[in-house]
Formats: structure tokens, sequence, C-alpha cells
């Protein structure tokens, strides 16, 4: 997916934008592209358990009922034949039901797992924890926290869920309110939502220099360079 969203040219246009903004100020920018933030593995069990818990209710929609059996049709028999009679019923309803069960489970499980039906019944909560999750990974993995003046900012963009976060570290985030990146996400996600995400990453990395360059300007003869600027694209995990 990460392919059909960027091409080379747009990988060289999004490090461009990047080395730009960081002529103007102290501020660290790093862009992160990821195909999907999490496998989502839990998704199908829910569901497939969910829809398994419905097979006694299907079973009664279609007029299986399990009833005890009238005991005067049994006159002639005795007690231990009525009550074997009556263990058979229930056990051939149980059994009935459980093979429902399981066969509603695989079905349910089989279809969920597929990657576009997968990401569409996670809840939408989950998959912006997930995101956050993974751009907190990589703040730090990437050393991000690690800038001389603590100042990197981390842009990441999730492509399967079409979400993006922006992570600043402690300097920035004491200086600047997180309410002030707002118009940054927005042109980034709107790039995204468009199929034109390497216009949105240079058009998020351009408003959040502006931002930086205010309160964080650049030194004409001290404004090392401390991480690579082309943009990192991450596969599946």
């Amino acid at each position: 997916m990460t392919k059909l969203l960027l091409g080379s040219e747009d990988l060289a246009a999004i490090e461009a934008a990047v080395r730009a903004a960081e002529t103007r100020t102290r501020g660290e920018i790093y862009c992160v592209l990821a195909e999907e933030s999490s496998d989502y593995h839990a998704t199908p069990l829910a569901w497939a358990a969910g829809v398994a818990l419905l097979a006694p209710a299907i079973l009664l929609l279609f007029g299986v009922q399990v009833t005890a059996p009238d005991m005067g049709m049994f006159g002639g028999w005795t007690a231990d034949q009525v009550e074997d009679v009556s263990e058979a019923t229930a056990r051939a309803a149980l059994v009935g039901t459980l093979l429902l069960q399981g066969l509603l489970f695989l079905a349910t499980l089989f279809l969920v797992a597929i990657p576009p039906v997968r990401r569409t019944l996670t809840p939408r909560g989950m998959k912006r924890d997930r995101v956050l999750q993974r751009a907190e990974e990589q703040f730090l993995s990437k050393n991000l926290h690690a800038t001389r003046e603590r100042t990197g900012v981390l842009i990441y963009v999730s492509a399967a869920e079409r979400m993006a976060e922006l992570i600043a570290d402690e300097a920035i985030h004491a200086q600047v309110p997180d309410d002030t990146w707002d118009k940054a996400m927005a042109a980034l996600t709107t790039g995204l939502r468009q199929g034109r995400a390497a216009e949105g990453f240079t058009a998020a990395i351009g408003l959040c220099a502006d931002v930086l360059a205010e309160r964080f300007p650049a030194r004409p003869d001290d404004n090392p360079n401390e991480l690579p600027d082309a943009i990192v694209v991450l596969s599946r995990p």
C-alpha cells in the first residue's frame, strides 16, 4: 500500500521539504509512513466469539426448541427408559448447538480475517489507540527524544487506517499548545483522503516549520541536522 501512496519522486519531495524546513528552525522534523499500525488479531476472534454465542437464538428463530419429553407418552415405560430418552434428547440438542456454534465461529473468523473486513470491523477507537502507540514507539526508537535541545517532532502516518499523529518533544510541547498543530494535521489528513499523500506531507511539514521557526528559529552558525531528512517507510507489523 505504501508503494501506491508514495513513489520515488514523492519520497524525494518529502525529504526536500524536511531539509528546507529545518533551515529555518532548530526543530528536527522526522516523517514516518507505516502500512498499518497493528494486525488487529483480536478483532476476528472477538467477532467470531460474539457470533457463535448467537447459535441458541438462531435455533430458536428457526423453530428448533429444546423441551422435556411429555411424560404421558411414556405410560408403559419404566422410569429408567424415560430418563434415557430425555437425556438423549437433551444431548442431541446440546451437540447440535455446539456444532452450529463451531461452524459460526470458524466462518466468522475466516471472513473477518480478510484485511479490508478486519479493518472495517475494528472499532475506530481501537485503531486510534494502536496508531498512537506505534507512533510513540517510533518516536523513541528513532531517538527523537535525544536531540540536543529536545526539539524533535514526529509526523507519523498509518496508511491502512488513514490516520496520522504528531508527537513533539518536551521543549516544544512546553511552549506550543497541542491545538497549534491542528492546521498541519488537517492538511496531512486531507492529502491522505484525496490520494495525494506526498502533497499532504509537504504541506504539513511546511506548516510545522512555520510554528517551529517562530519559537525555535535557526541559529546562523549553530543549527546541526541531527536526524535523517528522508521519510521512513514501515511494512506491516
